[in-house]
């Protein structure tokens, strides 16, 4: 089960930090779980993950569904012993990967309808069966089956997303408790796209239902960045205080701060590891291109300040050359460190609530941000 406790509050925003106790380990929060897509945070071992700081994973339903199955994982009695990571997890519905990679998806009453991006074979997902799913996955932390929609959507399509999604969040409660629980919490999801009114509306009946935590989820869909500030804004305080918040799939660096201040506890998103991939390096002073000829005879640490394995071993110019010749290295380094440096900044944020100093620490975070003075150490 879980437990959540909030350990203090800043006194100038609405900033909080707290523990989320569950079997497997505590987790302090606020807290980013790294994406384990397939099984796998993609590039980094789980060992490498608890030396980045890692306390919770994130594992997705639909692609572990789909690959390598649920009957797989029942062999190894969960995802925990499949992957080898012995810390809490917590895994999403699916709903969100069937709105977005499904070759042909059809909602019903019922749930999902859906075709697989992998082979084209056809799949039924119920409200029940992401219970199931899940349960065999064997996560500590479980989402409700909920209707992702994509933006803009005017406001009936809005409504009639949110009634499905709250009938399916009874259904899956009660599939929930008709599984003796098995251990787990689950979360109900916050629905109502860009809408007050209806954004109100899904959080007081969730609450009505009565989960152990609360998503808000439908953001990051193709909104503008100043709008999905402002419902995440405005849909937070409805949460209750005394249940972990979580907001689904965002975001960059400053999304986060500026999340955490507005009173949001969990998070989790692609960013730090698909941007790694990509050459895309998240530093203290902003993020960077390392495919960018200027570090080509950089011989300065990525981030001086970082504590990472890559920054403490490894120059601009090393990191650029293995990026330029796709190695296989080039990923493993620049994830290391894209994940060190959200879990640290977590970490940071943490500690400024703690000391009710986290409006200092927010100006300070956006103060040192230029991508563009990057400081090193050239051997040309």
């Amino acid at each position: 089960m879980l437990d959540f406790k909030v350990i203090a509050t800043s006194t100038q925003t609405r900033a909080r930090a707290g523990i989320i106790k569950t079997a497997r380990g505590h987790i302090p929060t606020p807290v980013f779980m790294p994406v384990g897509t397939a099984g796998t945070v993609k590039a980094v071992t789980p060992d490498e993950l608890k030396a980045c700081g890692a306390s919770i994973i994130l594992g997705n339903t639909y692609h572990l569904y789909l690959r390598p199955g649920r009957e797989v994982i029942r062999l190894f009695s969960g995802l925990h012993r499949f992957m080898n990571w012995d810390g809490p997890i917590l895994t999403d519905s699916g709903g969100f990967q069937i709105f977005s990679l499904a070759k042909i998806s059809k909602i019903t009453e019922n749930g999902f309808d859906f075709q697989s991006h992998i082979d084209g074979s056809r799949h039924l997902i119920t409200p029940e069966d992401a219970i199931s799913i899940q349960t065999d996955l064997g996560a500590d932390i479980i989402m409700c089956l909920d209707e992702c929609i994509p933006y803009p959507a005017d406001a009936g399509t809005a409504e009639k997303a949110l009634e499905l999604t709250t009938r399916w969040a009874r259904r899956c409660k009660t599939a929930w408790e008709e599984t003796g629980r098995n251990g787990n919490a689950l979360f109900g999801i916050v629905q109502g796209g860009m809408y007050p009114d209806l954004r109100r509306r899904s959080a007081e009946a969730l609450m009505e239902i009565d989960f152990s935590g609360y998503a808000v989820g439908g953001l990051s869909v193709g909104e503008p960045k100043d709008l999905m500030m402002t419902t995440a804004d405005t849909t937070l305080p409805l949460l209750p205080p005394g249940k972990p918040r979580y907001v689904m799939g965002v975001g960059t660096p400053a999304d986060l701060v500026e999340l955490v201040g507005m009173g949001a506890d969990m998070f989790d998103c692609v960013m730090p590891t698909r941007n790694a991939r990509n050459g895309q390096l998240f530093t203290s002073f902003g993020a960077v291109n390392i495919s960018n000829a200027r570090f080509r005879h950089d011989a300065g640490p990525l981030d001086p300040s970082c504590g990472c394995t890559t920054c403490a071993r490894f120059s601009r110019a090393y990191l650029h050359h293995l990026y330029r010749c796709r190695e296989l290295l080039s990923y493993r380094l620049n994830t290391i460190h894209n994940l060190y440096y959200y879990l640290h900044l977590m970490e940071e944020m943490r500690a400024a609530v703690r000391g009710d100093r986290f409006q200092q620490f927010r100006a300070a975070f956006y103060e040192k941000l230029d991508p563009d003075a990057v400081p090193g150490t050239n051997i040309d």
